[in-house]
């Protein structure tokens, strides 16, 4: 993507071409993974959903609009399972603390297995062997994308064939998918491991890659492990109980206020701003944060643009930071005058633990980080605690919540 389609407007083209697609077409083909340049059978517009330069419900209303809620009722499915994995995981955070911490074990392990290095230089550059697998990773590595059902067959393969960490794998993802998301990515890794849905791992099939590829690739049986355990043995305590969701601190009218846009939610001119006297406003560069791994540069490019177009369409020169010490926001705010920050909600993920460590710096200065949720979120959150089948019953009041019925 160009700089000028990594912005709302490109979003908007991109979606209003992809419109006619999201009925029937789109329920028939959207199992086929037809190999870069092809996914027309897919929307590929997550990256933009991932940061909200287009929203959920925009996008849902569209399919409404164009195709009636029958024929449209697979996309808006697709379309509600992002806001699931971020729900599930706002209620069940103990998940996201231990992906962070057990990546980091991997990571030391890493420095310390030669072979377990060089298993993973072989899958990371698309060099196993196997033609299938070492294609989905030169194309993620190329292109930041994969099709959805070709990341579940590359994560079994990854998990049960090839024996590797599944972090590992998920922290390979989440350095190069230009819609990496904290949730989905987490707990998809987490389903196809048997993690998720306790006990089912998801199992790569040579039937089903050759049928869903179109032919393009004919695994033999025995080149692929039979899954019939998953890794939930590794967690004999099974899934953390579900929290409540996380409070948070509402903006106080009339108080000098800084704006803080980060890429969880490009749109914040979508939030009622006219009580709030603002004075200063800043972009913050945290793409890095997904890894203590090198994030490539593709996806910062995409965040930096991102950003940039968030600003441009607020009519502001932003103050540009990064999430480096979280010193440097409380020098920025105190500089500014303010006594608040707000921000659109920051949902479970690495820049939620950088402004965790942020807000008792922040509040040493008398300043709070403040935030608001999108009625969207919390349409779907309450129902986010078990299995998707619970929010599938819901769709017809989320959309009623929501304005969208």
């Amino acid at each position: 993507m160009s700089d000028g389609t990594i912005s709302r407007s490109g979003g908007l083209a991109a979606m209003q071409a992809f419109i006619p697609a999201m009925g029937k077409r789109y329920e028939i083909g959207r199992n086929y993974d037809h190999g870069p340049g092809q996914h027309s059978a897919v929307s590929v517009l997550s990256p933009y959903i991932r940061r909200r330069l287009l929203t959920e419900a925009e996008v849902v209303a569209a399919a409404l609009t164009t195709h009636g809620p029958d024929d449209a009722r697979v996309f808006i499915e697709e379309v509600i399972w992002r806001g699931y994995f971020k729900g599930w995981l706002e209620r069940r955070p103990q998940v996201w603390d231990s992906y962070a911490l057990g990546l980091n074990a991997d990571l030391v392990s890493l420095n310390r297995d030669r072979r377990l290095r060089r298993d993973l230089e072989l899958a990371e550059t698309g060099q196993t062997g196997m033609d299938y697998f070492d294609t989905w990773a030169q194309e993620l590595v190329d292109t930041g994308y994969l099709h959805n059902h070709a990341r579940m067959w590359f994560a079994s393969i990854w998990i049960f064939t090839l024996g590797l960490p599944w972090r590992l794998g998920a922290d390979f993802f989440y350095r190069h998918l230009l819609d990496g998301d904290a949730a989905a990515n987490t707990l998809n890794w987490r389903w196809a491991a048997g993690l998720h849905t306790r006990g089912k791992p998801y199992p790569a099939r040579a039937k089903n890659i050759a049928t869903f590829t179109g032919g393009r690739f004919n695994p033999r049986d025995r080149d692929l492990a039979e899954v019939t355990q998953g890794l939930d043995a590794t967690e004999p305590d099974g899934l953390p109980i579900v929290l409540p969701l996380r409070e948070m601190n509402a903006p106080a009218l009339d108080v000098a206020t800084a704006l803080l846009i980060t890429d969880e939610d490009c749109r914040i001119e979508d939030f009622d701003l006219s009580g709030l006297y603002v004075c200063a406003t800043a972009t913050l560069s945290c793409t890095h944060l997904r890894s203590p791994r090198a994030v490539v540069a593709m996806v910062e490019a995409f965040e930096r643009a991102a950003l940039a177009d968030a600003a441009a369409r607020l009519d502001v020169s932003p103050t540009q930071l990064r999430a480096d010490d979280p010193q440097d926001l409380a020098n920025w705010a105190v500089a500014s005058g303010v006594e608040q920050i707000f921000t659109p909600y920051v949902t479970r993920g690495p820049l939620r633990d950088w402004l965790t460590r942020a807000e008792p710096i922040l509040a040493q200065h008398g300043i709070t980080l403040c935030e608001q949720r999108r009625k969207w979120d919390d349409a779907i959150w309450p129902h986010a605690t078990a299995g998707f089948f619970k929010v599938r019953k819901k769709i017809p009041r989320i959309l009623e919540e929501t304005g969208l019925a």
